[in-house]
């Protein structure tokens, strides 16, 4: 019999409260921004607001600016990390994390070999990096000045070439609430006025990984990371985890004395931004999201903001402003219940509270998602 047969099984409501728990959305955190994204290991950032939702649904007595103004003291950064996308992330794990998945920034270049044919990449990189910490950039910019010293290139290939090559952060006003400008980059040394990191090993990523998206298994954390081989990581760090499985046999790691909470632990309804680290950070995501509702948070290339109820995606929601008026509108997926209903309106006037400027608010159902 293996280790792995004779684990304890944890059912997916289980693994559902025990990653809502790590996640700060079983009850609210009394941590600041720049702790709470430390320990979220960076918010998914892809737009200027998700960021911000994803703090309201998390912390207590959250306001947008416990956010921008740390942004603005640099102390956190906006910039390409995990699985190639834009991460909101503190500076001292921009200058570590960047350099770890380095590795994957370099094999996305691949795709664009064809355009980049005759590109000294070393040379770029070093034009590059002189371009924008002369003053920040943007991508059109940088991809003007790189054409003329390569005018045969694809011009999207020589961009995409500086951003993989390089750590670009997006500078300030970008990402602040409500004073948001174009992307502008320059380097994080530059932007941060110290140097990155050596490459770090992994060890003390999958450590805080699973302190904030445990227990996972391997894949999760390749999943979440966009990295691969690390299973001998995972063996490395065995005699220091527990070890369980899920109802389908598949292994999962945890650290021995993180939460995990009962079954049947009240789950409040959360409103989450669209990309949320809880719904990307999992190769098999059935404990957030049933097979059922698979797919129904996204409409082409779209991907909207979602609704927890009762710990699992349940419905869409927007929230659109005027001058006036702030209106969020939910489209649950089935049927609510009076008391869930009750509780969803209560948590959708909490963040209008928030995040909404306008003078009025509304809360609405309706449809989010179109035909």
């Amino acid at each position: 019999m293996t280790k792995t047969s004779t684990a304890p099984v944890l059912s997916v409501r289980e693994l559902n409260r025990a990653t809502l728990d790590r996640q700060l959305l079983l009850r609210r955190s009394a941590l600041s921004a720049t702790d709470a994204v430390s320990h979220l290991v960076g918010l998914q950032a892809q737009n200027v607001k998700p960021p911000y939702y994803a703090l309201a649904a998390r912390l207590d007595g959250f306001a947008a600016e416990d956010l921008s103004a740390p942004m603005a003291a640099r102390e956190v950064v906006r910039i390409v990390t995990m699985r190639s996308t834009i991460h909101t992330h503190t500076a001292d794990d921009c200058l570590t994390l960047r350099p770890l998945v380095q590795a994957a920034r370099d094999r996305e270049l691949h795709a664009f070999r064809a355009g980049l044919a005759g590109v000294d990449l070393d040379r770029l990189a070093s034009i590059s990096r002189e371009l924008v910490e002369a003053e920040p950039r943007t991508m059109k910019q940088l991809r003007e000045a790189l054409l003329a010293e390569w005018p045969e290139a694809d011009p999207q290939a020589l961009s995409i070439a500086a951003r993989c090559r390089l750590p670009l952060v997006q500078v300030t006003p970008r990402g602040l609430w409500g004073r948001s400008g174009q992307v502008a980059l320059t380097t994080a040394e530059h932007w941060l006025g110290r140097p990155a990191e050596p490459v770090p090993a992994p060890d003390a990523t999958v450590l805080r990984y699973l302190a904030a998206f445990g227990p996972a298994s391997v894949k999760d954390m390749q999943t979440w990371a966009g990295l691969t081989r690390l299973r001998e990581v995972f063996e490395r760090l065995r005699p220091r985890l527990a070890t369980f499985r899920d109802e389908s046999g598949v292994e999962l790691f945890d650290l021995p004395d993180a939460p995990r909470p009962d079954a049947d632990t009240p789950a409040p309804p959360r409103l989450l931004p669209e990309f949320d680290n809880l719904l990307l950070s999992h190769a098999d995501r059935s404990r957030v999201v049933s097979p059922d509702y698979k797919g129904r948070t996204w409409q082409g290339n779209q991907a909207h903001c979602t609704l927890l109820v009762d710990g699992f995606v349940e419905g869409v929601w927007r929230l659109e402003e005027t001058r006036d008026e702030a209106v969020i509108t939910i489209e649950p997926f089935g049927r609510l219940s009076r008391g869930a209903r009750a509780e969803v309106v209560a948590e959708a006037e909490r963040t209008l509270g928030v995040l909404g400027g306008a003078p009025s608010h509304d809360v609405r159902f309706g449809t989010v998602v179109r035909g």
